[in-house]
């Protein structure tokens, strides 16, 4: 593992995509993981309602283990999985930028052509699928490149201040919820649609969670942190920290959910814990994938890092493999979190064969290859 060069290349004279030898592993082996586990979030929202994502009693639901699957999506995976995904994305654009620089490149304009086009990329993705947050990692860069040079202090602080400000607006949102919970509309119930208010509530939450966890990803890239530069001790003491603080949290919103039988009432309410208890939660699992990237290099690491070099093309295919099989071949209405999982296992599969096959003969996975070239205005070497 080499860390970014912090001064220019004498031997290039401009900006280009990132070498074998630059690469960062922990990076990659973390954003293998967090690509593989968002589609067990997303995947609901391929097969099944819309309310299903937010209110898993709402479908999905009719045995135990559809239970038991749809609670420890909750504990386990939702908001942490986007949380890695998108402290990685914000660790990604300063990483570019600082890459560009040292290359003599204009590295913010480059940077910001270079996420114009990944804005691009996630506005025909939403033609497929109205979940991506490609569009939304692309508004979130500019902000970033502006900041990049400031303290790991005040990106931290400006970023927990971006995932804290969610609570009292959630709060605030929910007093105006009646009874019967139609302001929700079908993100909580059957059918209906939100009301102008919950529906900027949503992108609100959507919005400052990304950004919140987009400018803590590039602290926690300041400090060494995903580059592994802390010792292994540190990185246990997060991890038992992190996810003795993180899961409980994300537990009691389940538990208040249940208690209030998934009452428009509490829809909003009962989502506050799991948004506190993101950040901690991501930090340990974050955390517990870099102490075992330091172990002995095996199949199973190199399967997940090479997911992690594609992630763009390993999520964007999995929305396409998604509809085409979930709601295109399958009937919704015979749909179960059940099956839904074995779906997800079987991309699983499938995207760690293939990631590592791939780069095993091309440099950059299908969709990262386009994206460079339109990057920088001219062909790529693309073939080993």
């Amino acid at each position: 593992m080499t860390e970014p060069p912090s001064q220019p290349d004498p031997a290039s004279s401009s900006a280009a995509p990132v070498r074998e030898g630059e690469r960062i592993t922990h990076l990659d082996m973390v954003r293998g993981v967090a690509v593989l586990g968002i589609l067990l979030m997303n995947a609901v929202s391929y097969g099944l309602p819309s309310a299903a994502y937010f209110n898993i009693s709402s479908a999905g639901t009719e045995t135990g283990l559809d239970w038991a699957i749809a609670i420890f999506g909750e504990i386990f995976i939702d908001q942490k999985m986007m949380g890695i995904f998108s402290m990685l994305f914000g660790a990604g654009i300063v990483l570019f930028a600082d890459r560009a620089a040292a290359k003599g490149a204009r590295a913010n304009l480059l940077s910001l052509w270079r996420n114009l086009l990944l804005f691009g990329i996630g506005v025909l993705h939403t033609l497929l699928w109205d979940g991506d947050i490609l569009t939304t990692y692309a508004v979130c860069s500019v902000i970033l490149i502006l900041a990049r040079d400031a303290s790991p202090k005040l990106l931290l602080s400006a970023g927990i201040a971006c995932i804290l400000v969610i609570v009292p607006v959630a709060a605030a949102v929910q007093t105006g919820i009646s009874d019967n919970g139609r302001e929700l509309g079908d993100l909580w119930l059957a059918d209906g649609d939100a009301s102008e208010g919950v529906g900027l509530y949503v992108f609100f939450d959507f919005f400052m969670r990304a950004l919140g966890m987009m400018l803590i990803g590039v602290a926690l890239f300041r400090m060494g942190i995903f580059s592994g530069a802390k010792s292994p001790q540190w990185y246990r003491n997060t991890a038992a920290i992190g996810l003795g603080i993180g899961l409980p949290l994300a537990a009691l919103g389940v538990v208040i959910a249940e208690i209030e039988d998934y009452s428009p009432g509490i829809a909003l309410l009962a989502a506050i814990p799991n948004t506190i208890g993101t950040l901690p939660a991501a930090l340990g699992m974050v955390s517990l994938i870099i102490l075992w990237n330091m172990r002995r290099e095996t199949r199973a690491h190199r399967a997940l890092q090479a997911a992690g070099r594609m992630a763009l093309t390993n999520y964007l295919t999995q929305s396409i493999i998604g509809i085409l099989i979930l709601r295109v071949a399958l009937d919704p209405d015979d749909l179960s979190r059940s099956w839904i999982l074995l779906f997800v296992l079987a991309v699983w599969v499938l995207q760690l064969l293939w990631s590592p096959a791939w780069l095993a003969k091309f440099r950059f996975g299908p969709f990262e290859y386009l994206w460079r070239v339109a990057t920088y205005r001219r062909s790529q070497p693309l073939r080993r």
